[in-house]
């Protein structure tokens, strides 16, 4: 059965700040304490979708999480009315208050990791939500997450919905930034790469921790039932990790047949593309070399983090962040790709520099999910972008979001009053229901 690609990306929510609560990350730690807009992180985000939706590319919507965490605040000890322990905290330690109010869950790539039907074992397109461990403020999506996700995909038929893997640092998993899927269409079965930074064994990055383990690996191979003949285990290089490639995503994209990675992403790098166009014989690799392009180019223009999806005609787009037309090396590149790559028909430069400041590009606010048409049927259909949606969420970020936000605004109870009218909101606007702990 026919299937596409939709891409749903998270709504950056109205507390999106510079916390500079991700290390490992270097923008994140750039831009800490610098002022954030909220307002314009939020529209750059939909101006994102709704290019792609104009474009052909089938488009969803994710909701924020509602902060700051209330629950995860009381679980360190605070009581009180929420004014008084947002205020208590942010006396106590304005860090701690940061890391409830990130919003970070708008980089939907870590929200989960996805299997289509077609590879799965018994048909059903399988979801594990990331326990996202290694990071305090992350570590306090993935309930919520789960809860989005059961609202989206409610068809049991069609949909799992997995616990996350167990929150300890043997199963530290990041969801789909550590994943690929290579397929010579997304209607056919594929192969699934998954990526791991360290294997128990003692071994890694010395400089940055690696996030993703080789045991959350395997046991999400296991979870979705999938054929052991059709997924390959691929260690990230440690180099590059303390670099600043944080996650695989950072270092390469694949879409369908194509895989666009530097050469030195993965370990043993040349034997593993040996192996996946034995495995994928449609495959075309275009390699990047450390001449061409440093990881730390790599890193600051965030390339490999651009979204590659296949337009309505069959051939490729490469969205990039506009920092890629401006870093030099990155954007020859880039013409190299159009060059040489025939599928990829075309390269364009999208705006995202609120959530490039604060560690995440264009990729890292999607979760890639493959359905068939039968599948895109059972989904909750409101959160798929319209154009009458797309308005909607437009004016209801200029009704409710701030054009400025600080560390110090964090502590602002209007601020946690403001967040809980706007979410509230786009519950109706998304038909979601009571989703959020205010609304229950």
């Amino acid at each position: 059965m026919k299937a596409v690609e939709i891409n749903f990306d998270g709504i950056i929510g109205p507390t999106h700040h510079y916390g500079g609560l991700s290390f490992g990350n270097v923008a994140s730690d750039r831009f800490r304490y610098q002022i954030s807009s909220p307002r314009q992180a939020a529209l750059e985000g939909l101006a994102k979708m709704k290019l792609l939706s104009d474009r052909g590319i089938a488009q969803a919507v994710l909701p924020p999480h509602h902060r700051p965490d209330l629950e995860f605040l009381r679980g360190q000890g605070y009581s009180g009315k929420a004014e008084q322990i947002i205020q208590k905290v942010f006396r106590d330690d304005p860090e701690l208050l940061s890391a409830a109010s990130s919003a970070s869950s708008m980089w939907a790539a870590n929200a989960a990791t996805v299997s289509p039907s077609a590879e799965t074992a018994d048909g059903k397109v399988h979801f594990t939500p990331a326990n996202l461990v290694s990071k305090r403020h992350r570590s306090i999506e993935p309930q919520f997450t789960r809860q989005v996700l059961k609202k989206i995909f409610l068809d049991t038929d069609h949909f799992t919905i997995h616990n996350p893997l167990p929150a300890t640092a043997e199963f530290a998993d990041e969801g789909a930034a550590n994943h690929l899927r290579i397929s010579s269409s997304h209607s056919e079965p594929g192969t699934e790469i998954f990526v791991y930074g360290r294997n128990g064994d003692g071994g890694g990055p010395q400089k940055f921790p690696a996030r993703q383990s080789r045991a959350a690996c395997e046991a999400i191979i296991e979870q979705h039932g999938l054929d052991s003949r059709r997924v390959m285990l691929v260690a990230q290089s440690p180099d590059v990790i303390d670099a600043g490639v944080f996650h695989n995503d950072v270092i390469s994209v694949a879409n369908e047949n194509v895989l666009v990675c530097h050469a030195k992403a993965f370990v043993n790098q040349s034997f593993v593309l040996e192996t996946l166009k034995t495995e994928q014989p449609s495959l075309e690799v275009f390699q990047v070399s450390s001449d061409e392009l440093s990881v730390t180019d790599a890193v600051s223009s965030y390339i490999f983090n651009s979204q590659l999806v296949t337009l309505p005609n069959g051939t490729m787009l490469f969205l990039a962040p506009e920092e890629c037309r401006t870093n030099l090396p990155a954007r020859a590149v880039l013409d190299r790709l159009k060059d040489e790559v025939d599928v990829v028909s075309e390269v364009e430069f999208v705006d995202v520099r609120q959530s490039m400041q604060n560690g995440g590009g264009p990729a890292c606010l999607r979760l890639r999910v493959v359905l068939t048409e039968d599948e895109v049927a059972a989904i909750h259909q409101p959160i798929l972008l319209t154009d009458v949606t797309y308005q909607k969420l437009i004016f209801w970020v200029q009704q409710h979001y701030r054009e400025e936000l600080t560390l110090e605004d964090l502590a602002d109870p209007e601020l946690f009053r403001e967040g809980c009218t706007a979410l509230d909101e786009l519950t109706q606007i998304l038909e979601l229901g009571a989703i959020y702990p205010f609304q229950k």
